[in-house]
């Protein structure tokens, strides 16, 4: 056997990640995708490393054990479907448990597995109008932002006897966080804000970045465009707003949806590949997002140049500040100690594999202590919204809820908004959680 493939358990290379065969008639195939399916489940059973991830795992293992074989082979391929629908993509179970990703010979892709029959499935049977709902952050983001309609959206997302018929008409559960949307979104905050800066390239930083604001970011935390731009400018780094965008995608990949997907890749990455070509780095605020330029566009796009450039050009924001920090181009003239502060670190900054740097930026400021939570929040963009799979979310952020109410700390954050706002809600400590964003400019009294 060729020593460029690894047939040891555990082995010490790194990961790497084979491209989407989504364009061919194979990926599509019912009968390859069972087999693949069978193949992988029969390899997980046998391993079981990644049962405390997530419900994918437990859900597999209930379904052979309970089977007259006791085996994979005794599973219903009907059932099959119970575990897609609880994989919610974050990518752990690649990244951090499973000894058999290539380059092992066995050629494990459990999240894109995964992916590839929620978009078999998405093609035969489509989705139900609440999961289109859900994923259409750009839309429903638009009309909920209108002046006045804002207010009545937020009053009513608030009003519990609303929520249960919300629950019972459209299946979002009655407990779960929903955000507020703002009609002073994050582009009308900044709009105002640009201001000429004598940027340095460093490293593999321009010291220019273009701000991708995202569905979620401009809507739903607005606010934190204010806190970019002042921590950047105060960092002598020139940051401007996309000048225009849709949702990245994300939502839509989730579902399956994956000519949605290039639809909005469609839109986008001509106007990102733009700013690549004026000198622009990118950031965006969400990790998620961020992730999708990182990876899964990749992946999906091999051979399209400008969805390289992007890749290549993209940066979690703490991520760019930490290489310029690296640099010497860092101000650490922080005048408000922090404190103690609880981070759960999201699975899809962790996915990126750049460290920790939210934490290793905030460490920098005086009588401050960052206590990291490397558990996932069991958030994902909507799997704690609906009614079917709320319990679960619950069940898979207790750990990270427990640790923080033990801590009591003086603040809790994390890098998704939607995994800080799930865990606070469940939380008898914390009453609102933040960015490492908005803290790191508390930190420097901007």
């Amino acid at each position: 056997m060729s020593d460029s493939i690894s047939t040891k358990e555990g082995s010490l290379e790194a990961p790497t990640r084979h491209p989407i065969d989504w364009k061919s008639e194979s990926f599509w195939d019912t009968d390859n995708l069972y087999h693949e399916l069978e193949r992988v489940f029969d390899i997980c059973h046998g391993c079981r490393r990644c049962v405390s991830l997530c419900n994918a795992f437990p859900t597999l293992f209930d379904l052979v054990d309970e089977s007259e074989t006791f085996e994979v082979d005794g599973v219903d391929k009907a059932d099959y479907k119970k575990v897609v629908d609880q994989c919610y993509l974050c990518d752990m179970c690649y990244m951090s448990k499973c000894p058999y990703v290539p380059p092992h010979e066995w050629n494990i892709d459990f999240p894109h597995l995964m992916l590839r029959a929620k978009a078999v499935e998405f093609k035969k049977e489509g989705t139900s109008f609440r999961n289109k709902m859900l994923s259409d952050t750009n839309r429903v983001g638009k009309m909920a932002t209108i002046p006045l309609i804002d207010i009545t959206v937020n009053a009513l997302n608030s009003n519990k006897t609303f929520r249960k018929i919300l629950e019972k008409t459209a299946g979002v559960h009655h407990q779960a966080p929903v955000p507020l949307y703002h009609s002073n979104t994050l582009r009308k905050r900044v709009k105002n804000l640009d201001k000429s800066i004598e940027s340095k390239a460093l490293g593999r930083t321009t010291g220019k970045v273009a701000f991708y604001a995202t569905c979620y970011g401009n809507y739903n935390s607005p606010e934190l465009g204010e806190d970019f731009y002042k921590v950047f400018q105060h960092n002598d780094i020139q940051i401007k707003l996309v000048p225009k965008e849709q949702c990245c995608g994300m939502p839509k990949l989730e579902l399956g949806d994956l000519d949605s997907v290039a639809k909005a890749k469609e839109a986008n990455i001509p106007v990102l590949a733009k700013l690549v070509d004026e000198g622009y780095d990118l950031i965006a605020p969400v990790p998620s997002c961020v992730l999708m330029y990182k990876q899964e566009l990749p992946l999906l796009f091999p051979d399209d140049e400008d969805v390289l450039k992007v890749q290549k050009a993209f940066f979690d924001p703490f991520e760019y500040l930490h290489l310029r920090h690296k640099e010497g181009a860092l101000r650490t003239d922080f005048n408000t100690e922090l404190g103690d502060i609880s981070y759960q670190v999201a699975c899809h900054l962790r996915v990126q594999n750049i460290g920790i740097k939210a934490r290793d930026i905030l460490n920098l400021v005086p009588g401050t202590t960052v206590n990291t939570e490397e558990r996932c929040s069991g958030h994902d963009g909507t799997y704690a919204v609906k009614v079917e799979s709320h319990d679960h979310a619950v069940k898979i952020a207790r750990p990270v809820v427990k640790k923080v109410d033990a801590r009591n700390p003086d603040h809790f954050i994390s890098d998704c908004p939607m995994a800080a706002n799930h865990i606070a809600n469940l939380s008898e400590t914390v009453d609102k959680p933040e960015h490492p964003i908005t803290l790191l400019r508390m930190a420097y009294s901007l």
